[in-house]
């Protein structure tokens, strides 16, 4: 994220005991340089710049940002995001001609309704340029008044061809986003901080929905995610959680490499 963005996205977790009941120490508070080279010593080949906008007039320069960042990056995919504003349709479609690869969006924090009508166009451009979108729509942490399954269901079933990543794999919703991937074929979610000890004492995964899980994973509908640097444990506690599950290698080899990689045609 940008610097300063990320300073306040900091100051936020530096707070989490009051905000979210649990500390929230962050692991990477490095310079761009430190994380880029962590990254990579984690054996990482690529990587998102997952931006997101909580008020209006933040998008725009944001996927500045990030265009400029993904272009002297090689093993960053190019990143934006967008927000219920009027003139969000133009600046979506110059991010794509840009290059943009993929969009993030995050509902409780930028406290908006995806099936607002300032984003008709929008989600339908990226159904159109099957471009993925990760969209924060769990209640997890914290619920907000757009989270949770049924928001984000109907833009889905309004634009069907939507690549949708459903972040932290929906949680605590696992049960329900995992039916939206099953039901729709451009649905999917990300691991990002599930199945760790750190979320387990939040929302833990049931362990009877592993068998289905595994299906996702193996049909191509799960993705790893580790919401790096802004986690508060050791990079590497989120790929010992997933092989805690005993999913096997072909599953871990689908979720941590082969899925993102057809998804993003790398």
């Amino acid at each position: 994220m940008p610097h300063s963005v990320m300073q306040k996205v900091w100051a936020v977790f530096d707070q989490a005991h009051h905000i979210y009941g649990v500390e929230w120490p962050v692991e990477y508070r490095g310079d761009d340089a430190q994380r880029l080279t962590q990254l990579r010593e984690f054996g990482v080949c690529a990587f998102t710049s997952l931006v997101y906008a909580h008020k209006p007039g933040m998008s725009e320069w944001l996927n500045e940002w990030c265009a400029e960042f993904a272009a002297a990056t090689s093993d960053c995919i190019s990143t934006a995001t967008f927000y219920p504003e009027p003139n969000a349709p133009e600046y979506v479609a110059r991010a794509i001609q840009a290059g943009a690869r993929v969009f993030k969006v995050h509902l409780q924090v930028g406290a908006f309704d995806p099936r607002d009508a300032r984003l008709a166009a929008v989600w339908g451009q990226l159904a159109e340029a099957r471009i993925p979108v990760v969209v924060h729509c769990g209640s997890g942490p914290l619920p907000g008044e757009f989270t949770g399954p049924g928001p984000i269901s109907e833009v889905v079933a309004k634009h069907p061809g939507l690549q949708l990543v459903v972040a932290h794999m929906g949680a605590p919703e696992y049960a329900q986003f995992l039916a939206l991937a099953g039901e729709y074929s451009g649905v999917r979610l990300d691991t990002t901080m599930a199945f760790t000890p750190f979320m387990n004492e939040l929302a833990q995964f049931p362990v009877g929905l592993l068998p289905q899980l595994r299906d996702a994973g193996l049909r191509g509908d799960v993705l790893f995610g580790s919401d790096f640097p802004n986690i508060p444990y050791p990079y590497a506690d989120a790929v010992t959680a997933l092989e805690s599950l005993g999913l096997g290698d072909a599953w871990m080899r689908a979720v941590l490499y082969s899925n993102a990689a057809e998804l993003f045609g790398l």
